[in-house]
């Protein structure tokens, strides 16, 4: 990825619930894919598909607005079940395909005191030793992210020390903010997000063992009523174009990016 691209990807990385463009259809997309998405639709537009407008938030919120009527045309999911919750509904076309397995991180600051280098030890021992004092992650209630955070803590078995002391986001982008500016001392985060360069540029991260948490399979699906447009873009997410665009953001469908 060219380091335009890239900085272009950092200035937008973390802008909620935003559409970029002013015509075309509108894709709902969870808030993990902030920095990909955009150059998905850059390469689309080249390709001769039309412009695109993206609208980034959490994937339980995205579904709740889809069930009452918002009028997407295309929804990437951060959670196979939501997409499967909608088809069951009568509200896609199709079950949708999966475009990416998710990955979870631990990320702290440059200056944090929390060392994600540790991994989940240093998580662990960070939380009983009082140096992780705020930990962001996105709302488990809505927001799959969220939900695979919970889950790790407890198979830890330090949930309900962590409990405490979470920093919840709105979306996974927002926990991303809370943990970026200082408004936590680390945060449970999409690798998605911290392989962006603002991110990348401002602190480091590790990986969560996938293992501590159920899988987080990414979900692409073409909603009711959606037009050509908007299904051309839906195929052209499975193109080499595209795909090489979910590789650098740790996306891999297979999961080994």
């Amino acid at each position: 990825m060219s380091l335009t691209r890239r900085t272009l990807a950092g200035l937008i990385a973390l802008a909620p619930g935003q559409a970029w463009a002013q015509d075309g259809p509108l894709i709902a997309a969870a808030s993990d894919l902030t920095g990909a998405l955009p150059l998905i639709a850059e390469r689309f537009r080249r390709a001769g598909g039309g412009p695109v407008r993206l609208t980034f938030g959490s994937s339980g919120a995205l579904t709740r607005q889809i069930e009452a009527g918002a009028p997407f045309e295309v929804f990437l999911c951060a959670e196979a079940s939501l997409v499967q919750r909608l088809a069951a509904g009568g509200r896609t076309v199709g079950p949708g395909r999966v475009y990416g397995q998710g990955r979870l991180v631990l990320f702290a600051r440059n200056g944090s005191r929390v060392r994600p280098a540790g991994g989940v030890a240093e998580l662990v021992q960070a939380l009983r030793d009082g140096r992780l004092k705020r930990l962001a992650i996105a709302n488990p209630d809505h927001a799959p992210y969220g939900r695979a955070a919970r889950e790790v803590l407890t198979a830890l078995g330090v949930w309900s020390l962590a409990k405490p002391r979470l920093v919840l986001g709105d979306s996974a982008a927002q926990a991303a903010r809370f943990a970026l500016t200082g408004g936590a001392d680390a945060g449970l985060l999409p690798l998605a997000l911290a392989l962006g360069p603002e991110l990348t540029r401002a602190g480091t991260h590790a990986r969560i063992d996938t293992a501590l948490h159920a899988p987080l399979e990414q979900t692409a699906v073409v909603l009711r009523g959606a037009g050509r447009p908007a299904r051309a873009f839906f195929d052209f997410l499975a193109t080499p174009q595209a795909r090489g665009v979910l590789r650098d953001f740790g996306l891999a469908p297979d999961g080994n990016a």
